[in-house]
């Protein structure tokens, strides 16, 4: 009985310190918790209502996927973004999806695509705070879609992680200035070429659309970084809600 109870109670630890990780995890690509922010494991119990146990188990897969850094008696610092980091994302994007959308054409469900941009823009039924998380969800399963459809695992790993480190770029710039990348042209334009089979209209338009999204950002990014706020405490308003 005794292992019994002990085993019991590290699936509830496991399960516990799994939700807190997600909570989190959402809240640092959405920017909730500010880049560069320092946090304790006291302030994250007390604003998310996590155990001691559960805090612990988030911090250090947060601090394996690199989103959180350990600072020696300061407590965790969120990922700052760099511009260093926005370069080497839209790097390797600017590189893959276009090669992505090309070898797509002929096998991507054009009719999830049309739902997926529809979900892009359906954003005024909701709370203003899930705004965001709903256009992040949306815009990176349009893409990811795409890239499942190639059937290359390695290539769609790669691209799911780059739109993980996309999602904290668009949500910086929408914390910024409180609008979405305008998307909705260049999203229809692509779902045409799959239609229409033309690879080579995929794969331009796919290189097109990061490029101009990768300026966009850029002017956001810099935006936010002048700011003071970008490095305030995390805000707790609302917690993992």
């Amino acid at each position: 009985m005794i292992v019994q109870g002990g085993i019991a109670e590290d699936a509830q630890d496991t399960s516990l310190g799994l939700a807190a990780y997600t909570a989190l995890r959402r809240d640092i690509l959405s920017c909730k918790l500010v880049p560069g922010a320092l946090v304790t494991e006291g302030e994250l119990m007390t604003a998310y209502g996590f155990g001691k146990n559960s805090c612990r188990i988030a911090l250090t897969r947060l601090a394996h996927d690199r989103l959180i850094f350990a600072r020696p008696r300061r407590g965790y610092q969120v990922a700052p973004i760099t511009l260093k980091d926005v370069e080497e994302v839209f790097a390797l994007r600017v590189q893959l999806e276009p090669m992505a959308a090309r070898l797509a054409v002929g096998r991507v469900d054009t009719a999830l695509l049309h739902g997926l941009e529809a979900a892009c823009r359906d954003e005024y039924a909701i709370p203003a705070p899930r705004r965001i998380d709903k256009f992040m969800d949306a815009n990176k399963q349009f893409h990811l879609a795409i890239v499942h459809a190639t059937g290359n695992e390695r290539l769609t790993r790669t691209l799911s992680s780059l739109m993980d480190e996309m999602s904290r770029l668009v949500a910086l710039g929408f914390n910024v200035q409180r609008v979405r990348p305008e998307i909705r042209h260049d999203h229809n334009s692509l779902i045409k070429a799959f239609e229409d089979h033309d690879e080579k209209a995929a794969e331009t338009i796919a290189r097109r659309h990061i490029e101009a999204f990768r300026a966009q950002t850029m002017e956001k990014v810099y935006a936010s970084l002048s700011q003071a706020g970008t490095y305030l405490p995390m805000r707790v308003a609302g917690g993992a809600a």
